[in-house]
Order: structure tokens, then C-alpha cells, then sequence
């Protein structure tokens, strides 16, 4: 949650940080398990094209909250 919501809210020497500490392959795995509503729109946007997950204008759509 903790990762999330630095990815969400975090300035770019936060987003240094995390990159530094945890590694590209473990924010991958973490935007992959983002569950709805844990990022803004812009974010999710940012981190594909950031962690090279995403070629302009061919981002996936994040997650959608199912009610039951």
C-alpha cells in the first residue's frame, strides 16, 4: 500500500527512491497487482511509460472495481 501510494502521490525524488531501493522488477510486479483505485489515472499512465511497459498512446486500462 505503502509503494502505491509513493507511486501514486510521491514527486519525482520520491519516484528516484523507490527505483533506487526496489528495483525495476519489483515496481513492475507491484503496478501488475495494482488493484482499482489505487492510482490516479496519471499515474498508472506514468509508471507504463516509465518502467517501459507501454509505447505512446497503447497504455492498458487499469483495473476496474467488480461488484458483486
Amino acid at each position: 500500500l505503502v509503494i502505491h501510494q509513493v507511486m501514486d502521490i510521491g514527486d519525482y525524488e520520491d519516484v528516484r527512491k523507490l527505483e533506487s531501493r526496489l528495483g525495476k522488477a519489483h515496481l513492475v510486479r507491484v503496478l501488475r497487482r495494482a488493484e482499482a483505485g489505487r492510482l490516479s489515472e496519471r499515474s498508472w499512465n506514468y509508471w507504463h511509460y516509465r518502467l517501459g511497459l507501454a509505447q505512446p498512446g497503447r497504455v492498458p486500462l487499469p483495473p476496474k472495481r467488480v461488484f458483486a
